[in-house]
């Protein structure tokens, strides 16, 4: 099965924990799974699972200092992707309100 760009963007957002993973990176040059975890308040091996399929997604790098894996955007321009995808979501999130509300 061939995954298409936009496929891998969908999965990689599909999981709030993998968007504030990719949040964290636009904003910070690089994560361990140590600070997933304590960053997000998880167990590590759920921390190393998300940053594995950001990994296995082609949207993170790795590189090893240590004992460490450290995890990197490897998709460029991807802090304006995140802020389209916060506006749709944004919009979304309004858009239904109002529909709750005028029912």
């Amino acid at each position: 099965m061939i995954i298409m760009p936009e496929d891998k963007l969908a999965r990689a957002l599909g999981s709030n924990v993998r968007r504030e993973i990719i949040r964290f990176l636009v904003k910070n040059d690089n994560i361990s799974v140590h600070g997933v975890a304590s960053i997000l308040n998880l167990s590590e091996p759920s921390a190393s699972k998300h940053l594995k399929k950001l990994y296995d997604l082609g949207i993170l790098k790795s590189k090893d200092e240590g004992r460490e894996r450290f995890y990197f955007l490897k998709i460029p321009r991807m802090k304006q992707l995140i802020r389209e995808y916060d506006k749709i979501v944004k919009k979304s999130k309004i858009v239904n309100l109002n529909k709750v509300i005028n029912r």
